[in-house]
């Protein structure tokens, strides 16, 4: 199946032979001894081997004996099958030693030309189809080793720049192509080695693509792995650009490990590559030159550009340097004039100055007095204004806290006259109880009498209560829109009402205390009732708990009496409250005008500013240039400065206890705003 030239065994060369040759050798090849060194001996493990590799590739037809219990068929496939990687792995030793050795005595890069290379890449192909699966698809039968290279690239990162390049190649189109194409890339990276080591480590995935018998599964693929490192010595440089590799036929050449070539045709070969090396390195040179030459020329005629450039301008320069000579002179003659002028107004400004700063002075004295008392009014106004605030938050916390206490009060009223309707409803039960027991008693008619009389008392005793009760809404009512008016009047009444809240409260504890002790008294009743009810036909038992109601009754009374000596005195309380809100309008009346005063006083001050003395030269409302015999005055209200005509007037103002001056217009303004808040 695979392609071999058999050749006679005595044109075979000996292993000693081969020593000689490389003893025979010139140094010129010894450009790198440690290189050497590690080729010799890559060399001389290989050539034991030598002999016994083109023997075998002769004898591909020899078959071993059978076992005894496999069939005929399949021994002579297993034989001829280890035949093969004997033979395949033989010849990769061959083509690697004679490529290191070939490769070591020229001494440089090799192209894609150079024939070991080529064959070294033929026997390789080879190794890498050994027992490649055959996959069936559409089109037909598939069979390419590129299959398992690509898996390289997700096993190894390093190879995604091989995978990448070969793709974008548009000169390939075929599977073989490609594979070709990254092995002529990885030999380059001398990464060779490293990638197909990494496929070997991952026989499970080989195993998708190879039979389980190929050469990459069993040892000789290691074997190769191995041989591949001694390849990281040589340099290549291979152009994948215009080569045919899809069509390329791989057939190996067994006329390059035979001895028939001659020293001569060798030496003859060497010179000829060493002149031609020599003539594409003077062409290079030659290219490099020109190249420079031409960058020469344009940078002269460049600088040329800019030389005559630079002349002009420094022609146009001097040009400008006498024009501006000429200007310097006229400026300083200029600047002379300026000064004796400038000189002369400056004594005459020192002179204005002088009388100035006396007025100046004078007046400063004036009003920082004045400027002493407005600040001590100030800060008076400031503390009165913070005690206001205070009062009126407290009033405000007063404010909030009646209108709790009143709330509690409609509260304690509600829950009140709910007693009284329960009271109702209970005496009705006992006037229906005390009918029943009329007709049922006939024996005790008058303890029924009795009964009823004091029932009738009772009932006037309640009608007198309803009648109290009336009353008591009524004052409630009253009290209500008296409320109402308190509540307009007490917006900040607070430290006076504190006791007596406090006093309020501990009277309505007292009521709900009471109201307490009345609901379990009607709890007691209720059991009583259910007794009677029991008891209808025992008299004296009825009776006693007939007078024990009455005694009730007349305790009601007195808690009613009890209740009206309260709210009496709680109408006291109001009135006073009232009496004290009064007061306290007052004085709220009087802090507001007093804030109303502060106001204005600040919204003066805010408004005006005081005008400098150097600001101002001339007059505001006359428009007179101000001047020894003209001084300058500044008006109290607005603070703008007024000659002596326009400022003659006087009047008293919030922030001065005394008249002072002031200007025409704020005089006639103020006069209006007298007149005004007087009528």
């Amino acid at each position: 199946e695979e392609d071999f030239e058999v050749i006679d065994k005595k044109q075979l060369p000996d292993a000693a032979e081969l020593r000689n040759e490389e003893k025979a050798k010139p140094e010129e090849a010894r450009w790198s001894a440690p290189i050497l060194s590690l080729a010799k001996k890559a060399s001389e493990n290989l050539a034991l081997s030598y002999g016994s590799a083109l023997k075998s590739a002769s004898l591909v037809g020899l078959v071993s004996k059978p076992g005894s219990s496999d069939s005929p068929a399949k021994t002579n496939t297993r034989c001829h099958t280890m035949e093969e990687r004997a033979n395949l792995m033989n010849m990769m030793k061959l083509s690697i030693k004679i490529l290191i050795q070939s490769a070591l005595s020229l001494g440089r890069t090799l192209d894609s030309d150079f024939p070991p290379l080529q064959q070294f890449f033929v026997v390789l192909e080879h190794c890498l189809k050994h027992g490649l699966k055959v996959k069936k698809t559409f089109i037909g039968q598939n069979k390419s080793f590129f299959g398992p290279l690509e898996l390289v690239e997700k096993l190894c990162p390093e190879a995604s720049d091989i995978a990448t390049s070969v793709k974008n190649l548009p000169e390939l189109k075929t599977a073989v192509g490609r594979g070709r194409a990254w092995l002529y890339l990885a030999l380059m990276q001398k990464k060779l080695a490293d990638y197909l080591k990494v496929l070997l480590d991952h026989k499970h995935l080989l195993s998708e693509f190879y039979e389980p018998d190929a050469l990459m599964m069993e040892e000789e693929g290691a074997v190769i792995v191995g041989l591949l490192v001694g390849l990281n010595v040589i340099d290549a440089n291979l152009c994948l650009k215009g080569e045919d590799l899809d069509s390329q036929v791989g057939v190996i050449d067994f006329s390059l490990y035979l001895k028939e070539t001659q020293d001569s045709e060798g030496k003859q070969d060497g010179g000829i590559t060493a002149v031609l090396d020599q003539k594409h390195y003077v062409e290079e040179l030659n290219r490099h030159l020109s190249c420079t030459v031409a960058d020469l020329q344009n940078k002269i005629d460049c600088l040329e550009k800019t030389n005559s450039k630079l002349q002009d301008e420094l022609a146009a320069a001097t040009d400008r340097i006498g024009s501006l000579q000429e200007e310097q002179q006229q400026l300083k003659q200029q600047n002379e004039l300026i000064r004796e002028r400038s000189e002369k107004s400056v004594e005459v400004t020192k002179e204005d100055t002088k009388v100035e700063l006396d007025t100046y002075k004078q007046s400063r004295q004036g009003l920082d007095e004045m400027y002493s008392d407005v600040w001590k009014q100030l800060k008076e106004e400031k503390k009165i204004r913070l005690e206001l605030e205070k009062e009126l938050e407290l009033q405000i916390g007063m404010k909030t806290e009646m209108e709790i206490a009143m709330k509690l009060l409609e509260k304690d009223t509600h829950e009140k006259q709910d007693t009284l309707v329960a009271l109702r409803q209970q005496l009705e039960e006992v006037k229906a109880i005390n009918l029943q027991m009329f007709h049922k008693s006939q024996n005790a008619e008058c303890s029924l009498q009795q009964k009823t009389e004091a029932i009738s008392s009772f009932e006037g005793k309640t009608n007198e209560m309803m009648s109290s009760m009336k009353q008591l809404e009524e004052r409630l009512q009253q009290a209500e829109k008296a409320r109402q008016a308190a509540e307009e009047r007490c917006d900040k009444m607070k430290q006076e009402l504190a006791g007596r809240l406090d006093s309020c409260r501990q009277q309505m504890a007292q009521l709900d205390s009471k109201c307490s002790t009345l609901e379990k008294e009607l709890k007691s009743e209720k059991e009583q009732r259910q007794t009677l009810q029991k008891e209808l036909h025992q008299e004296k038992d009825a009776t006693a708990l007939l007078k024990t109601e009455l005694q009730q009754m007349e305790g009601l009374k007195k808690e009613l009496r009890k209740l009206q000596d309260e709210k009496q005195q709680l109408k006291k309380v109001r009135e006073e409250q009232e009496q004290a809100l009064q007061e306290m309008g007052l004085h709220l009346s009087q802090s507001k005008l007093k804030m109303e005063d502060i106001k204005e006083v600040n919204k003066a001050l805010k408004g005006h500013t005081w005008l400098k003395d150097d600001e101002a030269t001339h007059c505001k409302q006359c428009k007179k240039e101000f001047s020894i015999s003209r001084r300058k005055h500044h008006c109290r209200n607005c603070g703008d400065i007024f000659c002596n005509t326009c400022s003659s007037n006087e009047l008293a103002l919030p922030s001065y206890p005394k008249p002072v001056r002031v200007c025409d217009n704020c005089h006639t303004l103020l006069l209006q705003q007298c007149s005004s808040n007087s009528s």
